[in-house]
């Protein structure tokens, strides 16, 4: 009997996911999804800003104490990854910088005065963070918030087990954030189509992927319109203002988490220096520049 695509879907982490494997018993599939499943619910109970029971509320909870927080060595590993997005984005991808959505209210679509902003920025930087062996020190009023990284991370863990578990042929997504657990059956690809941000029901591209991971950056979803002005929700943390460069990106990686990171730091940079910085990447990618259009790089465009 011949393994076929078995599809299973669910919410995590406020997302649409969707995992496909390929196996002989949907059954057999479908103990092995529920373990996946549940990798990312750890993830997402571990290092959501949204729960009290959760490790980053507790971490969150330690800024301004002499004693500080001891740090496992996975939340070590997160730590390690978002100071080396800091240090290679110039301090625009900092985890610390979730504070500032204090006095930004897109429900409301409220604009904060430039006093309430420099008021906050003190609180912003994660090269103010200190450690000591393997605790942690916050300074008082900082916040850290891993949501740039934490999906792509937990797409990445169900992959890995998965391919523990023994799936050969599987693709995890995690509200459009993919890692591939090997290609399907002949070494045939993955056809992943991403979202155009203009046209819901159109595709701004689509990519083959045989392994590896693709995420996408975007302000296409949250943002708000003030006196004729369109403010996104990916904020700089340097001004404490929107960013205004890219609409879109998404990007191809050898892992899901890279190639988020890829992506969001693109989305936080000034236009030119954002295509400068995929161009150098040499990672497949594509993105719609703020006049809409679309380029693709390695990747099929469907403009």
């Amino acid at each position: 009997m011949n393994p076929s695509l078995k599809r299973f879907s669910f919410k995590a982490m406020g997302s649409f996911c969707e995992i496909q494997i390929y196996d002989e018993s949907r059954i057999n599939a479908k103990k092995v999804v529920n373990k996946l499943g549940a990798e990312v619910s750890r993830l997402e109970k571990k290092y959501s800003r949204f729960r009290k029971d959760s490790f980053l509320s507790q971490i969150n909870y330690s800024a301004g104490s002499k004693l500080g927080v001891k740090i496992d060595t996975e939340t070590r590993s997160l730590f390690d990854h978002a100071l080396n997005c800091f240090e290679q984005s110039n301090g625009l991808f900092d985890i610390s910088a979730g504070v500032l959505n204090q006095i930004w209210d897109f429900k409301n679509k409220l604009v904060p005065t430039q006093s309430q902003i420099d008021e906050i920025l003190p609180r912003v930087g994660l090269h103010k963070l200190s450690w000591k062996n393997s605790r942690l020190y916050i300074p008082q009023g900082m916040q850290i918030d891993f949501g740039g990284i934490v999906k792509e991370y937990a797409a990445d863990s169900a992959a890995k087990l998965g391919r523990n578990l023994g799936v050969e042929h599987g693709l995890i997504n995690l509200g459009g954030d993919f890692s591939v657990i090997g290609a399907q059956p002949d070494n045939k690809p993955w056809a992943v189509g991403i979202t155009n941000p203009k046209q819901q029901a159109s595709l701004m591209a689509k990519i083959d992927l045989l392994d590896g991971g693709l995420a996408s950056s975007g302000d296409y979803e949250r943002f708000f319109m003030h006196e004729r002005k369109r403010y996104s929700h990916i904020l700089n943390p340097k001004t404490g203002w929107p960013c205004s460069g890219l609409r879109a990106v998404s990007v191809a990686a050898n892992l899901c988490t890279v190639a988020g990171s890829v992506a969001t730091i693109a989305m936080l940079q000034e236009e030119p220096v954002a295509k400068a910085w995929l161009q150098d990447s040499a990672l497949s990618h594509v993105f719609m520049d703020s006049k809409e259009h679309i380029f693709g790089v390695g990747l099929h465009p469907d403009n």
